[in-house]
């Protein structure tokens, strides 16, 4: 299964939600199964320095992270897309795409950050809770 966070910079919500997402498929030992894609429309050219703080206070290191363009072609490959509230992609009807609507943590207060960081961390828990159910079913 292959599941994408994506943003326009991938320089914030995308990247954390890529980091958590890494996170869930290595718990659930689910390496083999699934392939994680994440980018942005037009990229910056670091992740924001509040991002790689947030992060670090988890003890998830972000700061050897690029932000990276993402392309349709990538993204119509994968069976789950999170866009996080900016994203004007257009994709192909068989992908399951999900606009998550997060506030953009750059510029923002170190506990604005946190409340987004929190959120993210929820919300790709619970997609890997349907992810794991799905290859479940799959293997049925």
């Amino acid at each position: 299964m292959r599941v994408a966070f994506v943003c326009v910079q991938n320089a914030g919500r995308s990247q954390m939600s890529t980091a958590f997402a890494e996170r869930e498929r290595a718990e659930r030992g689910l390496e083999d199964e699934v392939e994680i894609v994440t980018g942005g429309t037009h990229p910056a050219d670091e992740v924001h320095d509040v991002v790689v703080e947030a992060m670090a206070e988890l003890d998830v290191d972000l700061s050897d992270r690029t932000p990276r363009e993402v392309s349709t072609a990538e993204l119509d490959a994968c069976d789950i897309v999170a866009t996080m509230g900016c994203s004007t992609l257009s994709l192909d009807t068989a992908v399951d795409v999900r606009d998550w609507d997060l506030p953009d943590p750059d510029g923002k207060s170190m506990d604005e950050v946190r409340e987004v960081r929190a959120e993210v961390s929820q919300r790709v828990s619970d997609l890997f809770d349907e992810v794991e159910a799905a290859l479940e079913d799959r293997a049925e």
